[in-house]
């Protein structure tokens, strides 16, 4: 098994034993430095809905800042390529082949800032996440085209390791968001 197999094995089972529900307040680091970062109003921002433990980002939506902005949400398309579409709090999902919710596929949005799911992070923000490379393809795609996209990740503080085997196409985030703030 490699390295990352078992960190993701190890960090999977540890938040599943340590998960802890959070509220809205888990998010104001991240809109206050929004609110300075990306003085415009409008912006588009890529959620992703929550599952096997995840930190519920939707919470951030109970803020107002965020809940009028245009939010976002994965969807898997051909080829195991994956791009963000259009959805809002309590729109109708679809359940894809990986058992996640999905928004109605209409016509993909690129955001400006992404919340990125993790497993496990480190110190130099790299994540690792299920393996199957869905975010790195994406933000590797995303970061050539569009320079100013900020990547954060979000998870609780406990999944920090100190160093993660990185590979040539593990894309390094700007941020990572966790219940003891933001890191930059």
């Amino acid at each position: 098994m490699s390295s990352k197999n078992k960190l993701r094995k190890k960090f999977y089972l540890l938040r599943k034993k340590r998960y802890f529900e959070i509220d809205e307040k888990f998010f104001f680091p991240l809109i206050k430095f929004l609110k300075i970062k990306l003085k415009k109003k409008a912006f588009k921002i890529a959620l992703y809905y929550p599952s096997n433990f995840e930190l519920n980002v939707l919470k951030v939506l109970e803020n107002p800042y965020i809940s009028n902005k245009n939010t976002l949400l994965p969807a898997i398309e051909e080829n195991n390529n994956m791009n963000f579409f259009p959805w809002k709090k309590n729109e109708v999902l679809f359940i894809n082949k990986y058992g996640i919710p999905e928004p109605i596929k209409s016509r993909a949005k690129v955001p400006e800032v992404v919340l990125v799911p993790i497993l496990v992070f480190d110190k130099f923000k790299f994540r690792i996440g299920y393996g199957k490379g869905f975010y790195d393809r994406y933000l590797t795609k995303l970061i050539k085209r569009y320079k100013k996209i900020l990547t954060v990740g979000v998870a609780f503080s406990f999944q920090r390791y100190h160093k993660l085997p990185v590979s040539k196409n593990d894309v390094r985030l700007d941020f990572i968001l966790t219940d003891k703030g933001l890191i930059e």
